[in-house]
């Protein structure tokens, strides 16, 4: 089994309830292609390193996938044709961080270390 990160990138204007139902959507086409989802992580709305598609913002959805090469394959066909996303980025790695929260407030990662002490 492969290990990949899978990362997309919705328009800044979908509300939360759309990016639960994408979440959904590339949870169930992983699944179905002999996949699992080891973990999903929302980042939320991040600026954009550079405008696209008339969007300065975009609302960042990350998941960490376990499977065959197949199912990258069926997941960027259908993110080619979804009008919601404007990237996605697929990274294979060795072993997943489950550990690190990048995208959290300094705030509450420090409450998050504590709390472990």
């Amino acid at each position: 089994m492969n290990l990949y990160e899978h990362t997309i990138v919705a328009k800044q204007d979908i509300s939360n309830v759309e990016i639960k139902q994408l979440t959904d959507k590339y949870s169930k086409i992983v699944e179905k292609n002999d996949g699992k989802i080891v973990q999903t992580e929302n980042w939320g709305l991040l600026n954009l390193a550079y405008i696209i598609k008339k969007n300065k913002k975009g609302s960042y959805i990350h998941f960490k996938i376990k499977g065959p090469g197949k199912i990258i394959k069926q997941l960027e066909k259908n993110e080619i044709l979804d009008k919601n996303l404007l990237r996605y980025m697929t990274v294979k790695v060795k072993k997943f961080d489950l550990e690190a929260k990048y995208f959290t407030k300094k705030e509450e990662y420090q409450k998050m270390e504590y709390t472990k002490s």
